[in-house]
């Protein structure tokens, strides 16, 4: 508990807490149009536009407001796509061991040997554009992880004497993993989804930024910095505020997921 009330730990969730707020409601942060030109183009921060306005005019502050949600969003969505499918990969591998168990982890080791980038920009290929299509792009990048840690944590577990003891109390082999093997090997699996996230962050906006992402002019994290990057000798702070937010999030978000990932143990 005492990491809970460490400075660091504070700051972190009020970072997260506020991007989870402007990514479900926007408005309590800015009360503008994020696709409107509202004044002169590429003015610098002030009081009245604490970002400063882009290339057409538009407050480039409640752009990242409403580019949480298509962040954020996004994030969710690999983080699901990586933790279903690989832990449903790792259940069945061990679980049911054998001829299954090498295949599908041979199926891991193929995806493990393939750059992420390189596999998220094939799957995008196939799956057309899109915020949704780059998230699960994104997930299907961490499906081996996941499922490798799932499999080591079955094994682990079945070896466990009270697992034993419900196969000799005349438990099936699905009642014994659903009750007891599969509840006990999640919790690592859930510390490494929370870890996931800041990186699934950081991975769309890469993407949005390569301009895979999301199509203009959504204002969505990456898609800003790329937008900005022609201006990046005049106008700095298009690509450095919203630079920063990405940053700020992403380590927030790694810094509470390894902070209860130890209080967890």
């Amino acid at each position: 508990m005492k990491q809970l009330k460490k400075p660091g730990f504070i700051i972190s969730a009020l970072v997260v807490t506020v991007a989870i707020l402007a990514a479900l409601i926007p408005q309590l942060f800015s009360q503008g149009d994020p696709l409107e030109s509202v004044a002169e183009p590429l003015l610098s921060p002030s009081f009245d536009h604490w970002f400063g306005t882009d290339a057409v005019g538009r407050d480039l502050y409640t752009r990242v407001v409403y580019g949480a949600r298509e962040s954020l969003l996004g994030a969710l969505i690999a983080v699901s796509v990586g933790l279903v499918g690989g832990t449903l990969i790792g259940l069945l591998a061990g679980s049911l061991r054998g001829v299954v168990d090498a295949v599908l982890m041979r199926l891991v080791d193929v995806l493990l040997s393939i750059p992420s980038l390189l596999l998220a920009l094939s799957v995008i290929i196939l799956l057309g554009f899109g915020t949704v299509n780059a998230a699960i792009a994104v997930g299907v990048t961490s499906v081996a992880t996941f499922a490798r840690l799932t499999r080591s944590r079955v094994l682990a577990v079945a070896a466990y004497d009270f697992v034993e003891a419900a196969y000799g109390s005349g438990g099936s082999k699905i009642n014994v993993l659903c009750k007891h093997i599969l509840p006990n090997s999640l919790t690592p699996v859930f510390a490494l989804a929370a870890l996931q996230f800041g990186s699934a962050i950081l991975q769309l906006s890469m993407l949005g930024f390569l301009g895979y992402g999301a199509p203009p002019p959504t204002p969505e994290w990456g898609l800003l910095i790329s937008d900005a990057r022609d201006y990046i000798a005049s106008s700095w702070w298009l690509t450095v505020l919203p630079g920063l937010v990405i940053v700020s999030v992403v380590v927030a978000t790694n810094y509470l997921s390894q902070v209860l990932q130890k209080e967890a143990k």
